[in-house]
């Protein structure tokens, strides 16, 4: 079919509207017919996604799709997902339901002010990791712009693989000498003598989400290196007390389950040339019952001191399994009722005759 080529473009152009009794409709080509029926899908799974998302029908012919809706918006925005796929394949980049979805969140990658997702892109060695929610670019952009930044927000939202990507990032490009990463070992109380094996043994499965992180940005052979050489350094909480941390790139996960006390001290390790980091779900705190989380009290105390970045996630931003989701609205669902159910409930008196019964 003939059709004017855009040079420099996604390769994404209009043919000509649907001819239609109603609604909104758009036609649209593709020129690599390849690229194309990857983008598609298998037996067209991609298509079908979007459609699921969005309140359009989407027909193929070829390498061309033409996209249906009562809502021109609609049509627009499922026009603008699939030329954000497009570019992204174009690009050498794999896309998957995943990254199907994160472009229907993003309405195709445009960020409100006409820039494109890939500009706020991390390329570590391994991949070029991009934002998957309008939360995740604030993230980004936050981390690039402040020294300190706190991120906090329900699993699976990429609080602390995208802190670690950045890391990873400022590494490669020679902005800070070191990385160091951290987390509380609160689930043995950072007494840990009851456990077999040396202290990296027993701490080691507490850190192991941040080793993977790292794995899933380099080659396995440097990160091991870069441990070696100190430029990468993995460490209990506990193990910052006295330190002063400069040119580092820091990070705090699980930040939580710190106490007040354990988190002024981390924060006051802060040195000339860092950038730090500190993530967390304030609901998922697994301190001793009546401990207050030092996460917590932090966001509070330094909500209005110029220079921090305080980004906040929420249920939209998960990018696990979609199962994650309702999971966690299930539980967050339940709670309430569940609170208000005990509160109603009457209270035996533990001297009553009913107390006594077998």
């Amino acid at each position: 079919m003939g059709g004017r080529h855009n040079r420099g473009g996604s390769g994404l152009k209009t043919v000509s509207p649907l001819d239609s009794p109603r609604g909104a409709s758009r036609r649209v080509r593709f020129d690599d017919n390849a690229v194309c029926a990857v983008l598609f899908g298998q037996h067209h799974v991609n298509l079908a996604r979007i459609e699921q998302k969005l309140p359009v029908t989407i027909v193929s012919r070829g390498n061309e799709v033409f996209i249906q809706g009562d809502s021109d918006a609609d049509v627009q925005a499922a026009a603008a997902v699939l030329e954000d796929l497009y570019g992204q394949l174009r690009r050498g980049l794999v896309i998957g339901r995943d990254e199907v979805d994160a472009a229907l969140r993003m309405r195709g990658g445009e960020t409100g002010t006409g820039e494109r997702l890939e500009h706020h892109a991390v390329r570590t060695d391994r991949k070029l990791i991009v934002a998957r929610s309008a939360n995740q670019l604030a993230y980004l952009r936050a981390l690039e712009r402040f020294d300190l930044v706190f991120a906090l927000g329900p699993a699976g939202t990429g609080k602390t693989y995208l802190a670690v990507a950045m890391a990873v990032a400022f590494l490669r490009q020679h902005r800070v000498e070191r990385l160091v990463l951290s987390r509380p070992a609160v689930e043995a109380g950072e007494r840990l003598g009851f456990l077999p094996g040396d202290m990296k043994e027993k701490v080691d499965p507490y850190l192991r989400p941040l080793y993977d992180a790292l794995r899933d940005m380099l080659p396995e052979g440097k990160v091991q290196l870069r441990i070696e050489n100190g430029q990468i350094e993995i460490a209990p909480l506990a193990y910052m007390r006295g330190r002063t941390l400069a040119n580092a790139f820091v990070i705090l996960d699980e930040a939580q389950n710190t106490t007040p006390s354990q988190l002024k001290m981390f924060l006051t390790r802060m040195g000339e040339g860092s950038r730090m980091v500190i993530t967390g779900d304030p609901t998922q705190t697994d301190l001793p019952p009546g401990t207050p989380s030092g996460l917590a009290d932090a966001v509070e105390r330094l909500a209005d001191v110029p220079g921090i970045g305080m980004v906040r996630f929420d249920r939209g931003d998960i990018v696990r399994h979609p199962l994650v989701t309702r999971i966690i609205e299930a539980y967050e669902g339940s709670e309430e009722p569940r609170q208000e159910q005990e509160r109603r409930r009457p209270r035996r008196a533990s001297g009553s005759s009913d107390g006594q019964r077998q």
